[in-house]
């Protein structure tokens, strides 16, 4: 709920800058025309993992993992990482961040092990593996339109580089620090069964068969709404206790909303002047260091997506973009408010009664950030 009233705030605040002129209707037009396509994505794709979350498709996910581990922690938790990666890369950083850390949790407790470096690998993957494509974070499509709609081949073609560097970096560190908990064996326990195969099967051939749209160059959220209707339609005949108004993501669409509305009001007030001169020009490693550095302490500060907002306008060619990328998606694993994803993580870890220390997630964030997004933007300068 509080994310939905700072949402209303922000909208109030974007509403009052329109009355007095601050922002110009025109400009607010254009930012809605931006924004909406967007918008309408994060709740389809909200809406299609819920649903598919419901017909047990995840779960099976999760016990097929567990199975292919063959006992070996450290192997499940390899796998873990690598369908975390997929989950972000394709279905966004959000959807991994709600649905796979529930996920995660149930099979490590299920196999008797530690959930916390599960749930730490789910939320370091969810903000650091979403560099690939525009559909593996808000930001990303907002980077795609300023970038002139490149086809997702061409956004990855200039992501691959940093996007690898900052998945590896920080599950290393994942690695090196909860060895004592991977390095053991485990056993599995009975599996849960499919309560509506026809539900299940038809909610894993919609999200199989979405995949490949996602990246095909249609815009995203054309396949993306017509699998929510698909899946919408057949739980209704189905379930229809399911679909209801809390699949919508609607907090999140009023916060998205207001802080699109509020930053663009915030740039008209003379903001993006001040951001230049922080920020820099050029393209040299310097200046691309200077730009994701300051991407990733706006992130940790405000939140990546006002911190994307706010230093768009001085990321003026491809490579400066894709600098700012990195520090606003790689750089938000310090602060508990960084990134939505880490709110929705933190917010499924109390569901589940797991607890996390802050100080300790702050001092490892302190650490694995500015190595991730250095060492990223260096890949990123190497291979512009």
């Amino acid at each position: 709920m509080r994310t939905a009233i700072v949402g209303v705030v922000l909208l109030v605040l974007g509403a009052v800058a329109l009355v007095t002129g601050v922002l110009p209707v025109p400009e607010a037009l254009v930012l809605w025309d931006r924004v909406w396509p967007i918008l309408l994505f994060v709740a389809a794709i909200t809406v299609v993992t819920e649903l598919a979350a419901e017909a047990g498709v995840f779960t099976a996910l999760a016990q097929q993992t567990a199975r292919w581990g063959r006992g070996r922690a450290w192997l499940l938790w390899l796998l873990v990482v690598v369908v975390a990666a997929l989950s972000t890369i394709f279905l966004s950083l959000d959807t991994t961040a709600v649905l796979l850390t529930p996920v995660v949790i149930v099979m490590a407790r299920h196999a008797g092990l530690n959930p916390l470096p599960f749930a730490l690998t789910t939320v370091w993957m969810a903000n650091t593996g979403s560099l690939l494509l525009p559909v593996s974070n808000l930001t990303n499509l907002l980077a795609q339109r300023t970038m002139g709609d490149p086809s997702p081949a061409a956004f990855a073609a200039l992501m691959w580089a940093p996007a690898l560097v900052a998945m590896v970096v920080p599950m290393v560190v994942v690695f090196i620090v909860a060895r004592r908990f991977l390095l053991v064996r485990y056993e599995t326990g009975e599996e849960d069964g499919i309560e509506d195969p026809v539900l299940f099967w038809l909610s894993a051939v919609v999200v199989v068969l979405l995949l490949p749209l996602l990246v095909s160059g249609l815009p995203v959220w054309i396949p993306t709404c017509a699998a929510a209707v698909i899946l919408i339609v057949a739980f209704l005949v189905r379930r229809r206790g399911v679909v209801r108004f809390g699949l919508l993501p609607w907090q999140l669409l009023l916060l998205a909303g207001g802080l699109f509305l509020f930053i663009e009001a915030l740039h008209s007030a003379g903001l993006g002047t001040l951001l230049a001169r922080i920020s820099g020009t050029g393209e040299s490693p310097l200046a691309l260091l200077r730009l994701s550095a300051t991407g990733m302490v706006g992130a940790n500060a405000i939140d990546n997506l006002p911190a994307y907002l706010a230093l768009e306008p001085v990321a003026d060619s491809p490579g400066r973009i894709a600098a700012l990328l990195i520090g606003v998606n790689a750089g938000p694993l310090i602060t508990p408010w960084a990134s939505l994803a880490t709110l929705l993580w933190h917010q499924r870890l109390t569901a589940f009664d797991v607890e996390i220390r802050w100080r300790r997630y702050i001092l490892l964030g302190l650490i694995v950030a500015p190595v991730t997004v250095v060492l990223a933007t260096l890949a990123l300068s190497a291979t512009l």
